[in-house]
């Protein structure tokens, strides 16, 4: 099933730690429930590589490109296994009530620039 027909969101996804070499860390602060926050994004098909989903979230959230040969994006070989909040199970099947979420991290140059995706997120930061 391609990613147009799909009826319900797959519960895996990735988490992003964006990251200078100085160890600064983008947060980025979600529109709908204003909570700041990594980059995050479910798969679009069951068969997606976990690196791909973290390679396509990326710019479509921050505008980073993970491809460009001055990032590098590490797989932490870290998995979160967590109960879907009882306000957002109507996207996934009925039977599903948990996410594995696998984390990565991406290291980007000191200063690189930031677009936001206006749908999905109103502000970015980075801290130490």
């Amino acid at each position: 099933m391609d990613a147009a027909s799909r009826i319900y969101k797959i519960p895996e996804s990735v988490l992003v730690v964006i990251h200078t070499p100085a160890r600064d860390v983008l947060l980025i602060r979600r529109t709908d429930v204003g909570t700041w926050q990594s980059v995050t994004g479910s798969k679009d098909f069951d068969a997606e590589d976990w690196r791909e989903t973290a390679r396509r979230e990326v710019p479509e959230e921050t505008g980073i490109d993970a491809h460009h040969p001055t990032c590098e994006l590490l797989d932490w070989q870290l998995e979160n296994v967590y109960d879907i909040y009882p306000a957002w199970r109507w996207r996934y099947a009925p039977d599903v009530s948990r996410n594995t979420e696998r984390v990565f991290g991406l290291r980007v140059p000191q200063g690189t620039p930031v677009t936001l995706s206006p749908a999905e997120h109103t502000e970015w930061q980075w801290l130490p």
